[in-house]
């Protein structure tokens, strides 16, 4: 796997002058949960310790490394076989290791990093360089794996204008980050990363659309009662309002955070054409287009001509068109 040279997004600070940071998750297998922890511990030179049967903790220079088996149905099988009597204790152990083990083939393997500094996200390139040469495999692997790597980026500020453009980028990019990033049929025919719905879009695409926090966070829930779509806002919208969103959506998966859930992107470590890289960049690109507000309304005028033109639906396709949008010299 070739290491990227990862792109900085224009805006890098928060509101507080701080460093904005990046939560990432990586899905994989190929190898044990064991071997796994060993290999997170060794790259970091850094102890493990563990917090359950089906979750360690790396404790790394930039934070905790959380690495978990990925199934909340397993996680609850766990239970405490020490209180047992010794021969039933025996028999609950050796059921447990074979849950284990057949969970470890069909169950990802999953890396929850901490929140990481734009400068520091290299590491996590280097860390999926350094998986793949030790057996680390993707979804391309099996029709069940459909694995993901996921980017919580923290925002600039969490103004309702700044929101927009980031949710009015994302709607624009969608076709093309699909394109890009959904290689894997398994996870295209999936219906936990959706696409936001067409009458959504052209709603937060309308030129008089400016809604406070308020409007923004009741349109969204409105149209997406799920935290199942590509970019997932239900983590931002509960920090901002919890009860309102946990109304709509009662998910106990939902974490509150001030930071987008970036869910699209295969993880096809395994593969020498992928890279952490080529993930974090595409999505560099959005966050620019978010921040350019000139750039961002004539895409949304493009966006509605094409989709309003049955001409241009047959002669082009937006991903192609998408391509020249995000190079920030083509505004009209």
């Amino acid at each position: 796997m070739a290491s990227t040279s990862l792109l900085s997004p224009a805006r890098q600070d928060t509101a507080d002058g701080i460093t904005r940071r990046v939560g990432v998750e990586i899905e994989l297998s190929g190898m044990t949960f064991d071997d796994l922890v060993a290999h997170v511990s060794d790259f970091f030179d850094a102890p493990a310790s563990q917090e359950s049967r089906y979750v360690q903790v790396v404790d790394t220079h930039h934070g905790p490394f959380k690495i978990e088996l990925d199934s909340d149905p397993i996680k609850d099988m766990e239970f405490d076989t020490s209180e047992l009597p010794e021969l039933l204790g025996e028999v609950a152990d050796a059921a447990l290791d074979l849950v284990d083990a057949a969970a470890e083939r069909v169950v990802p393997l999953e890396i929850v990093g901490p929140p990481l500094a734009l400068d520091a996200l290299n590491d996590i390139e280097a860390l999926c360089t350094h998986l793949r040469k030790k057996g680390a495999k993707g979804s391309r692997h099996a029709l069940y794996y459909a694995f993901g790597l996921q980017l919580n980026p923290e925002l600039p500020n969490l103004e309702a204008d700044t929101l927009l453009g980031y949710l009015r980028a994302f709607s624009l990019c969608y076709d093309w980050l699909k394109a890009r990033q959904q290689l894997d049929i398994s996870r295209k025919f999936t219906t936990y990363i959706g696409p936001w719905p067409e009458e959504y879009v052209r709603l937060i695409n309308q030129t008089d659309y400016a809604p406070d926090l308020d409007q923004l966070i009741g349109d969204y829930l409105t149209h997406n009662p799920t935290r199942n779509r590509a970019l997932d806002m239900m983590p931002l919208f509960a920090h901002l309002d919890e009860k309102r969103v946990r109304k709509a959506v009662d998910d106990p998966r939902i974490k509150p955070r001030p930071t987008l859930h970036y869910r699209l992107p295969d993880c096809d470590i395994d593969n020498p054409d992928w890279s952490f890289g080529h993930v974090w960049n595409d999505w560099v690109r959005v966050d620019d287009l978010a921040a350019d507000r000139k750039r961002l309304a004539a895409m949304a005028d493009a966006w509605r001509a094409h989709h309003d033109g049955r001409l241009s639906k047959l002669v082009t396709r937006w991903e192609q068109e998408t391509a020249s949008w995000l190079n920030p010299k083509t505004a009209s």
